[in-house]
This record gives structure tokens, sequence and C-alpha cells, in this order.
């Protein structure tokens, strides 16, 4: 296991707590039985933390290194698989419910991963979406893409709340819940998850503030 997926893990391990009681009340009330798919599941942070609430969980991820740390220590009800969200390996319907925590940036067709969530969630079911969220002011999701892309070459753009309600809308789904958190993240330690080292860290931690101030928006909505 990489030192950045080590990290990775460790940082998953610090905010499960917080991230498991935020699931259970947004998504509360649960059956207990529900098969639940976490697309773009990266090492398990979604599907460790919601995997006492439900049936099964089912983890997706396009990345084999994320999903070999992700089958480490899963709980017995979890299983993952290799994937693309844009094209998921599940037929219409096969869940009751599906996540997906902080994977829209990273991709090139958000609008696609919202489309194929929506095909395999079962009708009546639910879905819930989490993403940093771009700034109201063009200019500043700019800056904030740059340096993003800079760090991570997998980011693609912070989308902002209006863009994915219109996502939820184009499918037409309810959305049932919303919530827009505050994020504080220290910026050596977010550079160290993917890895960076020497020169290149330093420029990049010049390019922000110590601590980043940023916004999670989570969406829980409702297929009719």
């Amino acid at each position: 296991m990489s030192d950045r997926v080590r990290l990775r893990r460790a940082l998953q391990a610090e905010r499960h707590a917080a991230l498991s009681a935020q699931i259970a009340r947004l998504l509360a009330p649960l059956r207990g039985d529900e098969r639940v798919l976490d697309v773009g599941c990266g090492t398990g942070a979604l599907a460790y933390a919601i995997a006492p609430l439900v049936g099964q969980v089912v983890g997706v991820d396009s990345s084999e290194e994320y999903l070999a740390a992700a089958r480490e220590d899963a709980p017995d009800n979890c299983t993952f698989v290799h994937g693309d969200g844009e094209a998921l390996p599940f037929d219409y319907g096969d869940f009751d419910l599906v996540g997906c925590l902080r994977v829209l940036h990273h991709v090139a067709r958000p609008e696609l991963v919202v489309s194929e969530i929506v095909r395999v969630t079962r009708p009546g079911g639910r879905i819930l979406i989490a993403d940093q969220l771009g700034d109201v002011d063009p200019m500043r999701s700019l800056e904030l893409d740059r340096f993003e892309r800079a760090r991570d070459p997998s980011h693609t753009r912070l989308l902002p709340d209006a863009d994915i309600r219109g996502y939820l809308e184009a499918n037409d789904l309810v959305v049932t819940a919303n919530e827009i958190v505050p994020e504080r993240r220290d910026v050596d330690t977010y550079l160290a998850l993917v890895g960076l080292e020497g020169e290149e860290r330093e420029r990049l931690a010049r390019m922000a503030a110590p601590v980043l101030e940023v916004e999670i928006g989570w969406y829980v909505a409702r297929k009719p």
C-alpha cells in the first residue's frame, strides 16, 4: 500500500464517526435491509459508514489500488468491484440506495454519472450525492479549479449548487434533503493525500492559505 493510500485510510478512520452520524441523520429512516451502491468508492469511506445501517453495500471504483485498500478491513456486508461510474456494471433498479461521495468533480461528464446512478436505483429508491461546491463567483471558481487541478490532475471542475440541482432535476428526482456544510482543510495534509512532495508541494502550498475553507453540498433525492 502506498504512503498516499495509507494517509487516505488514516484520514478516513479519523472522519468515520462524523460521517456515519451525518449519513444516519440525512437518510433516516432506514429499514436495515437495503441494498446500497457506493459509486466511486475509493478506499471505502461511504461504504464503511453506511454498512451498519443497511443489508448489503457494493462499492465500485476504477482504481484497483483503492479497491484493494477498501477490501482490507471491510465490514462483512461490503463487497468492492472494479467499474466505471459513467457505465455502471449493474442492471436497471438493482439498488435501493445509491451514494456518490466527493466524486463528481473528478469526472469529465458528471451528468452521465448522475444518470447512471439514477438508472441503477429502483423506483422509489433514494440517491445521496455529496461533493465540494464551486463558488458562486465564476472567477473564484476558476482559481479553485486551477489549484485543485495542479494538486490532482484527475480534478475536472467544481460544480456549483445550481449545477448539481440541475442534474437531479433533469432526471426527475425529488430532492428531500439538502445541506451545505463548511469544511476546513489543512493544506499540508491535503497535498500529502495525493502524494505531492518536495518543490512541487511547496509551490502549491504557496498558492493557498495554510487552512482551506470550502463548502460541501449534501443532497438526498428520491426516484419517482
